[in-house]
């Protein structure tokens, strides 16, 4: 029987082992229905060098749902700014296996801008 959410972390273990393999730093997206998250993590896994999500007060008194586009591209140029201001330009984008598609899409986009480079 086909099960949605084994085949999402099937696709994303694979990403997961690439970017291992590639030794890089990863920016990895979790999104639930309500909020999205992204941070980034160290090449050896083990330390988180920054993160953001729509959690976080400053962004929840500026936004009123942290479920939507608007949301995710406030995310993506907070988790920009905070990479740079970490010393880190090159980034993985380790989508966890979603498609790449609304949200996920919003937030890579701000990123970029904001000039991170993946």
């Amino acid at each position: 029987m086909f099960n949605r959410k084994e085949a999402r972390l099937r696709r994303a273990r694979k990403t997961r082992a690439k970017i291992a393999e590639l030794k890089a730093v990863r920016l990895c997206v979790n999104r639930t229905n309500c909020h999205i998250y992204a941070q980034i993590i160290s090449p050896c896994g083990g330390k988180v060098l920054a993160s953001a999500s729509t959690l976080e007060t400053g962004v929840r008194s500026e936004l009123p749902n942290g479920g939507n586009k608007a949301a995710a591209t406030t995310v993506g140029k907070l988790i920009a700014e905070r990479a740079k201001a970490a010393g880190i330009e090159q980034v993985a984008f380790d989508r966890s296996g979603l498609q790449y598609h609304g949200r996920v899409q919003a937030l890579a986009e701000a990123a970029r801008e904001a000039g991170l480079k993946f």
